[in-house]
Parts: C-alpha cells; structure tokens; sequence
C-alpha cells in the first residue's frame, strides 16, 4: 500500500497526475502484473484523455484565475483520481483498500501542499513555484513507479492458476477450490 499512499501524495498536489501516471505505463505492459490496475486504464482513449487533463491542468495551474487546490470541486477531482491511481497500485485483490488509502491521502496532503504554494508565492510568485511543484510532482509519480518490482510486469493479465514458482500457498489452495 505504499505506492497507494505515495501517489495519493502526488494527487495532492495535481489532481491529473496520478491517471496519467498510471495510465501510460498500463498502456504500454509496464506495470506489474500483482497490481490491481484495471484494464481500462491501458485504453488508448483513457490513455490519451489522462494525458490530455494532466497537461492541461500543468498549465492551467500557471494562470491567476486558476482555483485553490483545496475548493470543493478539486478535492473531489483528487480523492477520484487519487483513488482510482491507488487503487491501481495496489496489491491484485486489494483494489478498495488502495484506492481508499490513495484517495485520503491526496485530499488531506492538498492542505500542506496549497499551505508551502502560497508561502513560496510570496517570494518567488505563481509561474516559477507552479513550475518547481510540477517537476517535483511529475519526478515524485515516475520514481513510484519505479519503485515498482519491474521483473514482475509483462502487460496484460496475470497468469492463469498459481505461480508454483513462488511457493504462494494461498494461490495453491485457491486453484484447487476451484478446481473442486
């Protein structure tokens, strides 16, 4: 649940970030295949949609007339998308458990992170601290994802049955429940 409660962290900050984040490396077979990401996620339109808002939401967050973080309608937007990229981070089984853990996480981290925004503001103004937030948002997302165990991905569903080259037990007995 970790890489849930880290890319809640990143949806704090951006609200389009954690989908696009997950999105493209689902696309492309990049995430592994323990994870609870759902299929639609690789879709070529979801795909291109995430892209889309995310890099709008980059740039719209440099305009002045662009909204708190913390205004109902964008704390929704994070809980969402925080929920869903958390969700997808997940252990395979353990989709809710991760998508509530990223969802909570990026609607409480929105306070602290609007808090440093505003106070960087002040001396350093919108487009300059809007630009040192995306890069450390956009480096925070790719190094969760990294962290990932890259030997396990493949694209795709898991394999059918148990990995007997684990040893996982658990699988074991459920592929012979089923099998009953």
């Amino acid at each position: 649940m970790l890489a849930s409660f880290l890319m809640g962290l990143v949806g704090g900050q951006r609200s389009m970030t954690p989908l696009a984040a997950i999105a493209v490396p689902a696309a492309r077979g990049d995430l592994p295949r323990d994870r609870a990401a759902p299929r639609i996620m690789g879709d070529p339109v979801v795909v291109a949609g995430a892209l889309a808002l995310a890099l709008a939401e980059l740039a719209g967050d440099k305009m002045k007339a662009a909204p708190d973080r913390i205004v109902p309608a964008g704390l929704v937007a994070r809980l969402v998308t925080g929920g869903i990229a958390g969700g997808a981070l997940a252990p395979r089984g353990r989709f809710w458990r991760g998508a509530a853990v990223g969802g909570a996480t990026a609607v409480i981290a929105s306070w602290p992170g609007w808090r440093a925004r505003m106070a960087a503001m002040e001396d350093h103004g919108q487009t300059a601290t809007g630009l040192v937030e995306d890069a450390l948002v956009v480096a925070g997302a790719a190094a969760i994802l990294a962290t990932l165990r890259p030997d396990e991905t493949g694209g795709g569903p898991p394999p059918r049955g148990p990995d007997r080259s684990r040893g996982d037990r658990d699988a074991t007995f459920a592929a012979h429940r089923n099998d009953a």
